[in-house]
């Protein structure tokens, strides 16, 4: 059973540190699920109830910053919900076409989204960038809590 439980808090962290990344995938959800599987795989022996809160409020975090920073790009240029819409659907259509894809595909979104709310090719441009940038900030928002979380689970883990 410990196997097991070892086995699913590894596949867990390794999905949610690719969620951190890829928008398909709920990153630091998937990411706080492995950590407090691993956690409880020891009877929660090394890593206790206070670490896991802290650990959950670094997941809700990345999870909210995601989302804010996304919109704050969007809005700061301009977009429409349209826009901020198409940003997202881009996003996710755009990761199975790889690095470049989750780079372009927020931004083509975006502008499409853009241009179906009757705009000018220069204001769905402007849209388009503030909703990819938003995206990007928002994922290395993500990132850098994600590490933060594993980062704190093997400080407190091992030492």
């Amino acid at each position: 059973m410990i196997a097991i439980a070892w086995f699913l808090a590894a596949l867990l962290v390794i999905l949610g540190l690719a969620g951190l990344i890829l928008p398909a995938l709920p990153g630091p959800l998937l990411l706080f699920a492995g950590l407090w599987t691993a956690a409880w795989a020891e009877g929660f022996a090394h890593v206790g109830s206070k670490t896991l809160i802290v650990l959950g409020l670094l997941a809700a975090l990345a999870f909210l910053a995601d989302f804010v920073a996304g919109a704050f790009g969007a809005r700061r240029y301009g977009a429409s919900g349209r826009s901020i819409l198409g940003a997202a659907l881009g996003a996710v259509v755009g990761m199975f076409f790889g690095l470049i894809g989750l780079l372009l595909g927020p931004f083509i979104g975006a502008v499409l989204g853009e241009l179906s709310a009757r705009r000018d090719l220069v204001a769905a441009g402007r849209a388009g960038w503030g909703a990819t940038l938003g995206l990007i900030l928002g994922t290395a928002a993500k990132v850098a809590l994600g590490i933060t979380m594993v980062a704190l689970f093997l400080v407190v883990r091992f030492l």
